[in-house]
């Protein structure tokens, strides 16, 4: 009887560890998915862009 018992008790512990780890997956995996369309937002494209000439200004 104590033996099971006992595997009840680690089943229902690697039961609640691996949901604890799917969710911590998931939540890193929003907020990949959030950084890449904020950074998408906020890209301008390059044309808008002024660009820096290769040479010097001359006087």
């Amino acid at each position: 009887m104590f033996e099971i018992e006992l595997h009840r008790l680690r089943h229902d512990d690697l039961i609640r560890r691996a949901e604890a780890e799917r969710r911590v997956r998931e939540a890193v995996r929003v907020r990949r998915a959030a950084r890449r369309v904020a950074a998408a937002r906020g890209a301008e494209p390059e044309s808008h862009t002024r660009r820096r000439s290769w040479f010097a200004r001359t006087a």
